[in-house]
């Protein structure tokens, strides 16, 4: 193993204790309930401070997207590039694990054959031979008056079908309304709202396109979107971390 695999393989490990802290058969039952799952206090208040104050600094980033420009809402955010932050790469490597036991439940579930590796390195390989070679973690600002329209980060033809976000800002002092929502629409239902509350630090991890349900006559898929409300006062950074890579 090179010098970079055994600083990867370390930063990853540290990451997993922290995981392996919260209650997963808990979280796994809200995902499989209602498509997302909130892990409280993921980070530490000075730990998200540290990952927000990146934003000014381009050399962390690949690039930067302006969502008017594009139709995707009010806003603006950055892609990392890699390597990644620490933090970042190190929890990626160690919620993927837990998240892929979900998803290759819910591929079994649907009737898909996708069965996902084991590891986050198993799965890059996979997305890298697929033409997928481009960081997809993203650190979002936003300021009154932006919102996230509903959307899915797929970003080619191999996709992770899930994904965290953590809030790194502290609703009620750091900014106003910009509240993440989830919608759902069901077959020949109206859509399903779920507004997930999130204070600093806390991190949710949710459904990025479809989700097995439950049915009278067996198993059904849902189709989701995510976004944010309004901002209406000061200032909010999320991280993001998506698991797949982009073309």
């Amino acid at each position: 193993m090179n010098a970079d695999a055994t600083v990867a393989a370390s930063l990853v490990e540290a990451a997993e204790t922290r995981i392996a802290a919260y209650d997963w058969p808990a979280l796994t039952a809200e995902l499989d309930g209602f498509g997302c799952a909130v892990m409280e206090k993921l980070l530490s208040p000075q730990e998200c401070r540290q990952i927000a104050g990146l934003y000014p600094q381009e050399q962390h980033f690949r690039s930067h997207v302006h969502m008017a420009r594009h139709g995707f809402g009010k806003g603006e955010y950055r892609y990392f590039r890699y390597p990644l932050p620490d933090l970042i790469g190190g929890l990626r490597g160690a919620l993927y694990p837990r998240l892929a036991e979900v998803a290759n439940r819910w591929n079994e579930r649907m009737g898909i054959a996708m069965r996902y590796p084991g590891t986050h390195a198993a799965f890059l390989e996979q997305c890298h031979a697929a033409g997928q070679a481009r960081p997809t973690p993203l650190l979002l600002q936003y300021v009154p008056g932006d919102f996230n329209c509903l959307h899915q980060d797929l970003y080619g033809d191999l996709a992770f079908p899930l994904q965290v976000a953590i809030l790194l800002s502290e609703p009620g002092e750091d900014f106003t309304g910009g509240e993440f929502a989830l919608t759902e629409q069901r077959p020949r239902m109206q859509s399903r709202v779920e507004v997930v509350p999130l204070r600093q630090g806390d991190a949710v991890a949710f459904a990025v396109h479809n989700r097995p349900v439950q049915g009278t006559k067996g198993n059904y898929r849902v189709n989701l979107r995510h976004g944010v409300s309004r901002l209406r006062s000061g200032m909010r950074h999320t991280v993001g971390i998506i698991f797949h890579d982009a073309k």
